[in-house]
């Protein structure tokens, strides 16, 4: 069974369902239910036309959820519109999705979670892990969402900075290696930067661009997590990297800053860096400010606590942490490593441990964990 191959149809097949009149909730139910179907007769006897079968098989779920006394007349005035048989226009619907998921009905937060979870194939684990908010919350938030989209007419799309949140999500849970996604968020960006001349959406290319550049160094070949600082520069994509900038640059000359510009710039910096030691860690830090202005984000607050740790020193790192929430998402990760720094080892191998404990993923938890033990053997030597 190739399941990227039914990631990749889920979205065209799911808006030619609201097309054709069905409500958003009912019609992401009956996907599902096709998915299952294709799941369970595809391997003993595969379609020669697997989009044109999902749609027919997923209208028909549809009619028979929606069959009642009191839907009797609209869902005999629905079976008249039933595909016909044969292949299903070949159009790419993704993009068009993502802007009728983000409807004005729905506050921006509970779009981008309700087209993660119907659109980006995203686990509503997931997308609480990336909203900093527990799983129980975020399940109820989509279950909102879905109830407030339930029988309105797609008809108003959404705005643009609601569908780049959601592309950035895509994304970021693609390059961290749970969900393939990247490259989709990054082909679908590019559809969006053609079709609309906005600075932020440049932005966003360019920062999807410039990270995806490093991807096939961020990992070792058994599966072990790279430290930027310790990549292989010489391995990194020189082309993506080119494009990056260059569509950055010409995005800031705009003079409309928004914070995917100003983390596609700290991006290119790191790019720019022959070596990690020669890293301009006073412009990144600059390069903080800045989006610590735009955003107010405490996850910002934090990459900007390392970047002045490398700037002015770790001691000057740890006040800029001391002023954080230690709750924080790999607080106790930035902290170990600053502690390391100062030459507190004692407290650094504490902390890393207290760290992969809180990871999110195995990767990310083995190398903290190899990190404690690195310093612990360092101390007993």
């Amino acid at each position: 069974m190739d399941e990227a191959l039914l990631r990749s149809l889920t979205p065209s097949v799911l808006a030619i369902l609201v097309r054709r009149g069905a409500d958003f909730a009912a019609a992401e139910d009956s996907v599902q239910d096709a998915l299952v179907e294709a799941v369970r007769s595809w391997p003993a006897d595969p379609p020669r036309d697997p989009k044109g079968w999902l749609v027919t098989v997923a209208w028909r779920k549809f009619l028979d959820a929606t069959r009642s006394d009191a839907a009797r007349r609209r869902r005999e005035d629905r079976v008249d519109e039933e595909p016909a048989p044969g292949p299903a226009p070949a159009a790419d619907d993704t993009l068009q999705l993502y802007f009728l998921c983000a409807h004005p009905s729905l506050t921006p937060s509970s779009a981008v979670a309700l087209t993660l979870r119907a659109v980006g194939g995203l686990t509503t684990r997931q997308i609480a892990q990336a909203y900093l908010v527990p799983e129980a919350t975020m399940a109820q938030r989509i279950s909102r969402a879905k109830r407030t989209v339930s029988g309105v007419r797609f008809d108003r799309p959404g705005d643009v900075a609601t569908v780049l949140r959601v592309l950035y999500l895509v994304f970021n849970e693609g390059y961290s290696g749970d969900v393939d996604l990247a490259a989709e968020a990054i082909r679908l960006t590019r559809q969006l930067a053609a079709a609309i001349d906005h600075p932020e959406v440049a932005g966003l290319l360019a920062l999807m661009l410039l990270h995806h550049a490093r991807r096939a160094t961020r990992t070792a070949p058994d599966g072990s997590l790279v430290p930027l600082a310790e990549q292989d520069r010489g391995r990194w994509d020189s082309g993506a990297i080119a494009e990056g900038v260059e569509i950055l640059q010409a995005a800031l000359a705009r003079d409309r800053l928004g914070e995917f510009q100003a983390q596609a710039a700290i991006a290119a910096l790191h790019a720019d860096a022959p070596t990690a030691e020669e890293t301009d860690w006073v412009q990144i830090v600059e390069w903080y400010d800045e989006l610590v202005r735009l955003t107010d984000s405490p996850v910002v607050r934090l990459n900007r606590a390392v970047a002045v740790g490398e700037a002015d020193g770790p001691r000057a790192g740890l006040a800029a942490l001391a002023a954080l929430d230690a709750a924080l998402p790999r607080h106790a990760a930035v902290a170990a490593y600053l502690h390391e720094r100062v030459g507190d080892l004692a407290t650094a191998a504490r902390l890393y441990a207290e760290a992969a404990h809180k990871a999110p993923d195995l990767a990310e938890r083995d190398h903290l964990t190899r990190q404690a033990a690195r310093l612990n053997a360092c101390r007993g030597r």
